[in-house]
């Protein structure tokens, strides 16, 4: 079994897009939508539900009000304003999960307990199976999150017998990212001509190379700025690193999204879809070798 990342460093760079138009040429593959801050790989996949649960990714603060003695000692240490007092009696909403209410209630009557920070999924697509996930908003942890998602995709991988798992990774290179990197086989690394894009994909380059992952580049809008174009292979071929192609603009990415469907199955002649298969069939090579 082989797993390969979509990253981007930024967003807006046509990383969902681009992972579902590969899910589509793939065949039978599963796919696992790890930005579970903002999942959106289930607009171009068309996902029915066959399982699903809830996730407790931190743990939350609770006042047990019989034992309370209304002291309102945690109001005053609560940094976050979670800590209401109604009519004499206290309680905590939207707990940020610092638990210094927890550790110096005089009376012991706040409880620690886990919190539910999200909804996990797994669903069939014309794809083959997908892990996907929901964060509560506001909630933390997401990187434990996108880590449970992955860990599902590699379990209906094993079911169905699937030879690659391709993730939908988050943007940036926080917590999310990390978790959806670390033990991974490759990742590819789609970024745009930009002052922006070039900053994020050196950001999320060197990432990969700290923790060892085979990498290789896509720019994305190529011909926007062929300058800026030129720059970016410059600094990917300075690192040693490989290319799968490029990509030009194409208002096809935007009507296949309002379209809910991947660039492929919504425009299958076109000249960016021969484009993506050529790159899809580069990226295959690459990760089987």
């Amino acid at each position: 079994m082989k797993e390969l990342v979509v990253l981007s460093g930024k967003g807006g760079t046509g990383k969902t897009s681009l992972t579902a138009a590969f899910a589509t040429l793939a065949g039978r593959v599963v796919v696992a939508d790890c930005d579970v801050d903002a999942a959106n790989l289930h607009l171009l996949l068309a996902p029915i539900l066959r399982d699903t649960g809830t996730f407790q990714g931190g743990k939350e603060a609770i006042i047990r009000t019989r034992d309370c003695t209304a002291c309102g000692l945690c109001a005053s240490l609560c940094r976050f304003g979670s800590v209401r007092e109604s009519e004499g009696k206290f309680a905590i909403s939207h707990c940020e999960g610092c638990g210094v209410c927890v550790e110096f209630c005089p009376q012991h009557a706040i409880d620690w307990v886990p919190a539910m920070t999200g909804t996990w999924m797994v669903s069939d697509c014309p794809t083959g199976r997908m892990a996907h996930a929901h964060l509560r908003p506001g909630a933390e942890n997401s990187g434990k999150l996108a880590a449970f998602v992955r860990k599902l995709a590699k379990e209906q991988a094993t079911e169905t017998g699937s030879d690659l798992v391709l993730v939908d990774g988050p943007p940036g290179i926080g917590c999310p990212v990390i978790a959806s990197l670390t033990g991974a086989d490759a990742a590819l690394i789609v970024t745009e001509p930009t002052p922006s894009g070039i900053h994020d994909m050196e950001r999320i380059l060197d990432l990969t190379r700290h923790f060892g992952v085979d990498t290789r580049v896509v720019i994305n809008k190529f011909d926007i700025n062929l300058e800026k174009t030129q720059r970016i292979r410059d600094l990917v071929s300075g690192r040693g690193l490989g290319w799968v192609g490029t990509l030009p603009y194409s208002p096809l990415f935007t009507q296949a999204q309002v379209e809910g469907k991947p660039i492929p199955l919504a425009f299958p002649d076109a000249e960016i879809t021969e484009r993506i298969r050529l790159i899809w069939k580069e990226t295959k090579t690459w990760i089987e070798r």
